[in-house]
């Protein structure tokens, strides 16, 4: 039989593996990335000293109020984040634990994922210009826009692109503008026919537009429930599915007409 001193010497030696174990687990790099709130830009307003957005070839009118593009900003590929950083981010309301690979390319540095996004960017203006003047029935052979916003890749701004450009040459078909002098945010991909595409990080771009001065947030209907999580006190969610979607219910809004509610 084993003495006290002995049993408490044993169970000693069997601990240190567990704790070196735990040791081991609390510094490895965990496949997570941990995204936050990130910037919001004004599509109707000016980006480093440029518009946003500039059109030729057609009337361009003022436009009241503002248009915000949403963004999350999330730890780089090459950033190991260990069980700490995790744990504390699962606990945080204005924090998300995503798996890297599914916010970055697998296998790729920080500067070929920034060239990624930047393309992605470019095909989402090229598809929000043919979405915005297709749905006003202008010819892209005759009006040409060109989308200036410094430092921001990925496809999500693309919807407010679009709804952007519609407002600078249409606003609400009646002379107003389409976002009845409020500050609106949103999100989503968009396609050249006007279909909105679901994004991801919806409750932390929410967070970023309530921190901005949003008081209506246009989100894909998909992600209704996404966005509902952490949704600011007082901002109301509009469910959109199309570019025709969004006019719609942002005139709706302003004529206090029934809109959509997730």
């Amino acid at each position: 039989m084993l003495s006290r001193l002995t049993r408490n010497r044993a169970l000693a030696l069997c601990a240190l593996p567990v704790a070196a174990l735990f040791a081991v687990v609390g510094l490895a790099p965990l496949p997570y990335a941990i995204a936050q709130p990130g910037s919001t830009a004004d599509v109707l307003g000016k980006d480093k000293g440029r518009e946003v957005i500039t059109i030729s070839g057609a009337p361009v009118r003022p436009t009241q109020g503002k248009l915000l593009m949403t963004t999350i900003v999330a730890t780089g590929p090459s950033v190991a984040n260990d069980f700490g950083d995790v744990a504390d981010a699962w606990f945080r309301t204005d924090r998300a634990v995503l798996p890297r690979d599914a916010v970055y390319p697998p296998g790729k540095s920080d500067a070929e994922v920034e060239k990624h996004n930047l393309g992605e960017m470019k095909e989402s203006q090229d598809a929000a210009t043919l979405a915005a003047l297709g749905h006003l029935k202008l010819d892209p052979k005759d009006v040409k826009v060109t989308l200036h916003l410094a430092d921001i890749g990925g496809p999500s701004a693309g919807f407010l692109f679009s709804l952007g450009i519609v407002d600078k040459l249409d606003g609400d078909g009646s002379g107003g503008d389409l976002t009845g002098g409020r500050t609106v945010a949103g999100t989503g991909t968009i396609e050249p026919d006007g279909t909105i595409g679901a994004v991801g990080g919806v409750s932390l771009k929410t967070q970023a537009a309530g921190r901005d001065g949003a008081s209506v947030f246009l989100v894909p209907k998909a992600e209704c429930s996404d966005a509902q999580a952490e949704l600011p006190e007082g901002m109301r969610l509009i469910p959109v599915s199309t570019l025709s979607d969004a006019v719609s219910s942002l005139r709706a809004l302003e004529q206090e007409a029934k809109v959509p509610s997730c």
